[in-house]
Parts: structure tokens; C-alpha cells; sequence
């Protein structure tokens, strides 16, 4: 399973291409498919990316739901209708469609924030500001997390 470390900035040409990093492109290496799929957040603005495999565990958790209920139906089109599949070219890099540029209002940079299973891509300002508070927020809540982990299990 891919895992996605380190905060990277890359230039954004104007066509939308931006180079994902190396890193993460290893990361990525043996999936079904050759790049990232990616799509606008329901939270922050910013571009939520990952491997096609986390995209097929999300099918499958979709698939436990009934397929009449308005749960599958928003999940289904609030995640899988939003997605874009980005291949990677010889060169690594991936072309951001304008809806994903737009909704993270990216210009000329791009953040590639690594969150574990995930990763984000920033207007690196945003971005900045965003981590100012995230990190505050984790300091503050960080005796929760800890307390979380060290109970036993059962």
C-alpha cells in the first residue's frame, strides 16, 4: 500500500502539468493504474490524491451500502463522480484538470502534501496557513492521541 511523506513544491506550467514527486511516484509504482487519481475535497481547498487501489477499497466500501439508499448515492457521487484519473507521462508529471485548479486555486506552484495513505496538493500558501493551525490544533489534542493508542485492545 502506497505511503505518502514530506511537503513538496513544484511549478504548475500553463497547461495545467505539474511533476508529482518522486517519492510519491514510487509510492505509486505496481498499482493497476500508471498515476493518480485525484479530487476536489470536501473539506479544504485543496486536491485530495492517491493510488487507484485506495479508490478500489472505496468501491468495495460502497458496494456494503444499498444501492438505492441516498448514502451510496452521495457517497458515490460526491467521491467516485469528482475523480479524475491523471496518468503520468514520460516525465512524471500529471495535467490538472481546470476543476481541480480552480478549487484549490492553484497558480504557478503546487504543495504536494503527503498525509499517509493520501495526499493533498496545496496553493503553498494556503498551505502554510493551513499547517500553522493544523500543527497548533494536533499540539493541543496530541494527550487525546496518545491516550487512543495506549489503551489495550481487546
Amino acid at each position: 500500500m502506497a505511503l505518502f511523506l514530506s511537503t513538496f513544491v513544484n511549478k504548475v506550467d500553463k497547461k495545467g502539468r505539474v511533476s508529482v514527486p518522486a517519492s510519491f511516484r514510487t509510492a505509486l509504482v505496481g498499482q493497476t493504474f500508471s498515476g493518480v487519481v485525484a479530487l476536489p475535497s470536501l473539506t479544504v481547498p485543496a486536491v485530495e490524491g492517491s493510488g487507484i487501489d485506495r479508490f478500489e477499497r472505496l468501491a468495495e466500501g460502497t458496494d456494503q451500502l444499498n444501492p438505492f439508499s441516498e448514502a451510496h448515492d452521495d457517497f458515490a457521487k460526491a467521491i467516485f463522480g469528482r475523480s479524475h484519473q491523471l496518468p503520468f507521462d514520460s516525465e512524471g508529471r500529471i495535467v490538472l484538470p481546470e476543476a481541480l485548479i480552480a478549487h484549490a486555486k492553484l497558480g504557478e506552484t503546487a504543495a504536494f502534501v503527503g498525509q499517509g495513505r493520501t495526499f493533498q496538493i496545496w496553493e503553498p500558501e494556503a498551505y502554510r496557513a493551513y499547517e500553522r493551525e493544523a500543527t497548533e490544533r494536533a499540539r493541543r489534542e496530541r494527550g487525546a492521541f496518545l491516550q487512543r493508542r495506549e489503551e489495550p485492545r481487546s
